[in-house]
């Protein structure tokens, strides 16, 4: 769901059709007839191409179309495979009159068949993501988040003292002292205290995150307590207890400045006695139910969530919006001071890289077990007893034979077409996106450093030289020793690509020892009976996880605002003539009317 309508959690083909009564028999009647056309190879790429041929139909459009498409299909993946070969065939044909690169096939989502190959691998390779290569994706996002929890995390910039990214790395030097306290279970007072490390320089909304990370370990987030739900109650001596908050009466300001309650803030010593209790709403915090504070109606902590957690956004760029009521710009480790003086920024950016490496590789050498694991798992053609996917094998090789066709025999044109086909479309969604394949949450740090692993990713499996200096990017440089060695697991070599091979040329041909693609061309090719029954099978896993009445009905808008324009083009086209194409839409279209 999440590849397929990314950002939209609660999505119409999830759930029955909802109409009214009086009309539902119409209705019903109507998209059962539209299935069948959906279900006519011919119907459906008449449908799709003309489409695609008007103006107002957007990007977000194709890319809901190819989605909905699929989840209509999704008992029939035998024939959606078909429709896909037919569409890929036609971009080819289009991508290599329009004399662009052929390289720059498949590398963006600006038709339907692309986003309908993403959908179809993320069908097809859901079982290898979860029998395979979940595990050492989601290891790798443990280490991330371990690792960068262990030093500060500026709360409002999401910059770190460990970080994989130049971007996301704080600068300056912070004092900090790692703490343990020990914490009440906040549904089982009488189970014993659970020891929690935390820093002295952690925010108290961090410290609660830390503390409900330790007690629901092994509990998928969205099944957990929220942080903004709970109060973090200081129990000391003789009965006394106190709430600590990142904001209350004591909280600091300076000038235009508010710093946020850190635990050293309240002489919080080692081996504190802590619990997390229900948050008490108060005439303050009743104004709005995330406010950090009962003694301040902020808005600034709905911004820390937004600018904590990036999950289905990019990672966010420093929030410093000064309180509306007071003008004071609130912070935590660092003070951003240059918020709009990006001049200085970027003078001091190349000094930067040269001081900080140093600490980019030590963080880098931490998760390095971590990164080859996952990268070993995707680049290998028999994982644990596990054999390769069908459909990986299958799609290369038709691109194989659209090569053949077209003739192109250039090794870096095949090997690119296959980089831009599977990693690009499917791997570094799922490498930058695990909150996509896991219940989990994902801050703002280890979503920068999920992108310098994409990037890597993508690097491993390009056929282009870098070409490093002085002033390459940060995560470059950072992992230009492992790229070569990456790219020899990925890299194929020219013999094994054409049917009948013509001299190749063998200036800058990736090194011939290598693996993953080579060694998928020279698996024997899959019969259709194979693939046929490979399919079917998926399809049975598939079967009810969509309503297809629901997918109908949004595919069915579609033919509601370009119905003229699709009954033309199935009027143009012999085989819809003499399958009556067009008088059966017009049928449907009678059953959808509101009138009928």
């Amino acid at each position: 769901m999440r590849v397929l309508f990314p950002g939209i959690e609660e999505h119409p083909v999830l759930r029955d059709l909802e109409v009214p009564g009086y009309r539902q028999e119409q209705v019903e009647k109507g998209l059962k007839l539209f299935g069948q056309l959906i279900n006519n190879k011919v119907f459906l790429l008449c449908f799709i191409r003309t489409l695609e041929a008007q103006r107002g139909f957007s990007m977000r459009d194709r890319g809901n179309v190819a989605s909905l498409i699929m989840t209509v299909l999704q008992s029939k993946l035998e024939y959606a495979t078909d429709v896909l070969k037919h569409l890929l065939s036609d971009l080819i044909d289009r991508n290599l009159e329009s004399k662009n690169h052929p390289k720059l096939l498949l590398r963006r989502t600006e038709s339907v068949a692309e986003k309908m190959l993403t959908n179809w691998f993320t069908f097809l390779l859901y079982k290898f993501l979860k029998e395979c290569a979940g595990e050492p994706l989601f290891s790798l996002f443990c280490a991330i988040k371990q690792q960068m929890e262990k030093g500060p995390i500026d709360s409002i910039t999401g910059e770190a003292r460990y970080s994989l990214s130049e971007d996301k790395l704080i600068r300056q030097q912070i004092d900090y002292k790692t703490l343990v306290v020990n914490c009440i279970h906040p549904e089982n007072e009488k189970s014993p205290e659970i020891q929690v490390k935390v820093l002295n320089c952690d925010t108290i909304s961090q410290v609660k995150e830390k503390i409900l990370d330790a007690i629901y370990k092994n509990v998928p987030h969205s099944h957990r307590l929220k942080a903004s739900d709970m109060d973090l109650e200081w129990r000391q001596g003789r009965g006394q207890r106190m709430i600590l908050q990142d904001e209350d009466i004591t909280t600091k300001i300076e000038g235009d400045w508010k710093r946020l309650n850190m635990l050293f803030h309240y002489q919080v010593p080692d081996n504190a006695v802590m619990a997390l209790v229900p948050k008490q709403v108060t005439a303050y915090n009743s104004v709005n139910n995330s406010t950090v504070s009962r003694t301040s109606a902020s808005k600034y902590e709905n911004m820390i969530k937004y600018t904590g957690s990036p999950d289905s956004l990019r990672s966010r760029t420093p929030m410093i919006t000064p309180d509306l009521e007071s003008g004071v710009k609130v912070w935590h480790l660092v003070k951003n001071h240059e918020h709009g003086d990006q001049k200085e920024g970027d003078r001091g950016s190349k000094m930067v890289s040269e001081i900080y490496l140093t600490r980019l590789l030590a963080t880098k050498g931490t998760l390095q077990k971590f990164v080859d694991d996952l990268f070993e798992t995707i680049f290998s053609t028999a994982h644990r007893g596990s054999a390769l996917p069908l459909a990986i094998k299958y799609m290369f090789d038709f691109l194989d034979e659209q090569a053949d066709k077209h003739n192109i025999h250039d090794p870096h044109v095949r090997h690119t077409w296959k980089s831009n086909c599977l990693p690009l479309r499917f791997w570094v969604n799922v490498i930058k996106n695990p909150q996509f394949v896991f219940d989990i949450h994902k801050s703002s740090i280890t979503d920068a450093c999920l992108s310098v692993v994409a990037q890597t990713f993508m690097d491993s499996c390009s056929t282009s030289e870098h070409r490093l200096g002085k002033d390459s990017p940060s995560n470059k440089l950072l992992y230009a020793k492992d790229i070569p060695s990456y790219k020899s697991w990925v890299e194929s070599t020219p013999v094994f690509y054409a049917k009948n091979p013509l001299p190749v040329p063998t200036h800058n041909c990736p090194p011939a020892l290598n693996r993953y693609y080579s060694d998928i061309s020279k698996m024997p090719a899959i019969s259709d009976q194979d693939m046929n029954a490979y399919l079917a099978e998926q399809s049975r896993m598939h079967m009810n996880e969509f309503n297809t009445m629901s997918s109908l009905s949004e595919i069915y808008s579609y033919v509601g605002k370009y119905t003229e324009e699709i009954v033309y083009s199935l009027e143009q086209d012999d085989a819809a003539r003499k399958q009556r194409l067009a008088f059966k839409l017009e049928q449907v279209v009678t059953f959808m009317s509101v009138e009928s």
